[in-house]
């Protein structure tokens, strides 16, 4: 009984003993397993850090490049507003300074002319004096001589001197207006010359027909289509003829309104690449063309204004414009002579110190009825009058257009600049095509004219028509005559023959003396 006391008590403590000791190992195990997840957590947050430090990094520096390269941006464009506003100040200085240099010449003008002025007015008075001097002693004369009253030897004296005034004043008249012409014709000649030598243009040639290559024949048959269906399709819709020959690799577009050839060659050109040609297709791809051509023709409008610095133009002028570029005047692209107008009516506008913007407008769009004038009653210059009145154009523009052909009366000195522009661009070498035969005729024509005169020997037409020589006989027609059969063959042949620019008339009268000595 106590034995089994003893061995209760003894197992009692071994299982104390063992529970303490297996808590023990546990708490220890459980410490072991919490240190090695907390050295788990502790490294994934260091990592975690380590990954956020790094992407903040380079989000800062990613920030960083951003706002430097919106800095550099920054920077740049004021950098070329600055060295604009340095240019645009660079001009006005310029212009500032020429003007400044202008009124001096002016003051100093002025100051001599004030000075000349005050001499004559003192040598006027001074003149005045004697003169009244010398009528008193004349009326005195007068009575003693004939016995007249002092009113009727008033009167006389009076009337003579009347006379003697009024042959003086037409004598300085006619001397000032010879002058005045002498002066504004140079100074006219100068400044036509200038513009001349500042404008450079292109020869221009017409053409009624366009070629489209093709790279093969079976291309050629496809155009052509089953029993010609395809090709007629094409007239239909592009209004042009199409010319297939013999010729390899080409097909040839005729046709005399340039927008409709132009049409019908960018058409065809589309088919060939494509290579699907058939009615239906056909017709489409012209209307798409159609389209296009539209807005080419704005663009090129557009373009041509914005070359010459002409701005706030109605649309519809614009496109007008553009059609221009398919329109020409016996050879001569419209749109590049309406052009050239422009600049040469700038140019002497500067001369004069006009408006030179108002002056390229009106030479731009002098012509501008001829885009038109196919499709309305009346001369380019009265359509192109009314279209620009349609648009609201300024009275400058719609005189300069009316009147640059010399139709209207011109009241403004733009339609004058624009009219001897309009002469210059037609007249010069090159710029509109002559036909062999017309330019053979007007060069015999001219001789002709100056050979029916009395007293011509001999006559020649030189520098492709432009001046005619005459060779007069000296024993038949003197000095004097020379002089009218000169102006007189003139007025013929500006009577009878049409003519680009003018002809100069040359008459030579000589007289030889040959003697032999023996």
């Amino acid at each position: 009984m106590q034995t089994s006391t003893f061995i209760i008590i003894g197992t009692g403590i071994l299982c104390a003993l063992l529970g303490f000791l297996g808590r023990a190992l546990l708490g220890r195990f459980k410490k072991k397993s919490a240190e090695r997840e907390a050295e788990r957590i502790l490294s994934q947050g260091r990592a975690e850090a380590e990954r956020i430090t790094k992407e903040a990094a380079l989000t800062a520096k990613e920030e960083s490049l951003r706002r430097r390269e919106e800095f550099e941006a920054q920077t740049n464009e004021a950098r070329r507003e600055l060295r604009e506003k340095e240019r645009r100040l660079s001009r006005r200085e310029d212009n500032l300074d020429r003007k400044v240099d202008l009124l001096s010449k002016r003051e100093r003008l002025l100051e001599n002319l004030e000075r000349k002025l005050s001499a004559r007015g003192s040598d006027l008075e001074r003149k005045n004096h004697e003169l009244a001097r010398l009528l008193e002693v004349e009326k005195e004369a007068l009575r003693r001589i004939s016995g007249l009253t002092r009113e009727q030897a008033r009167e006389l004296l009076l009337k003579r001197i009347e006379k003697e005034v009024e042959v003086e004043a037409a004598e300085l008249l006619h001397k000032a207006t010879q002058r005045a012409k002498e002066v504004a014709e140079q100074k006219a000649k100068n400044i036509i010359s200038l513009a001349i030598q500042r404008c450079a243009a292109d020869h221009t040639a017409e053409n009624v027909v366009s070629t489209i290559d093709i790279p093969n024949d079976d291309m050629k048959g496809r155009v052509i289509g089953r029993e010609g269906r395809n090709i007629r399709s094409f007239e239909k819709a592009t209004g042009v003829d199409v010319i297939i020959d013999d010729t390899p690799s080409v097909v040839v577009v005729s046709g005399f309104d340039s927008i409709r050839r132009e049409i019908a060659r960018r058409a065809m050109e589309k088919l060939i690449l494509d290579g699907r040609i058939h009615p239906a297709r056909i017709e489409e791809v012209v209307e798409a063309t159609k389209k296009e051509m539209d807005q080419h023709i704005s663009e090129v409008g557009n373009q041509a204004a914005l070359e010459l610095g002409i701005h706030r133009l109605h649309p519809r002028e614009i496109v007008l414009l553009g059609r221009l570029k398919y329109r020409t005047s016996y050879g001569q692209n419209v749109l590049q002579h309406s052009a050239e107008v422009a600049i040469l009516s700038g140019i002497m506008a500067t001369e004069l110190r006009l408006d030179v913007n108002l002056a390229k407008r009106c030479g731009l769009l002098h012509d501008i009825g001829k885009a038109v004038d196919h499709q309305m009653e009346g001369s380019h210059p009265q359509i192109g009058a009314g279209l620009a009145r349609r648009f609201e154009e300024s009275p400058e523009v719609i005189n300069a257009i009316a009147g640059h052909h010399e139709d209207v009366e011109p009241t403004s000195i733009y339609t004058i600049l624009v009219a001897a522009a309009d002469a210059i661009s037609a007249a010069r070498p090159g710029a509109r095509r002559e036909t062999l035969e017309n330019y053979i005729k007007r060069l015999q024509r001219l001789e002709d004219i100056a050979n029916s005169f009395p007293g011509v020997e001999r006559a020649y037409a030189i520098q492709a028509g432009r001046e005619v020589r005459v060779i007069l006989n000296s024993e038949k027609i003197g000095d004097k005559e020379a002089v009218k059969t000169c102006q007189a063959i003139a007025k013929e042949i500006e009577q009878e023959l049409s003519y680009p620019g003018e002809v100069k008339v040359t008459v030579i009268r000589e007289t030889r003396a040959v003697d032999y000595a023996r």
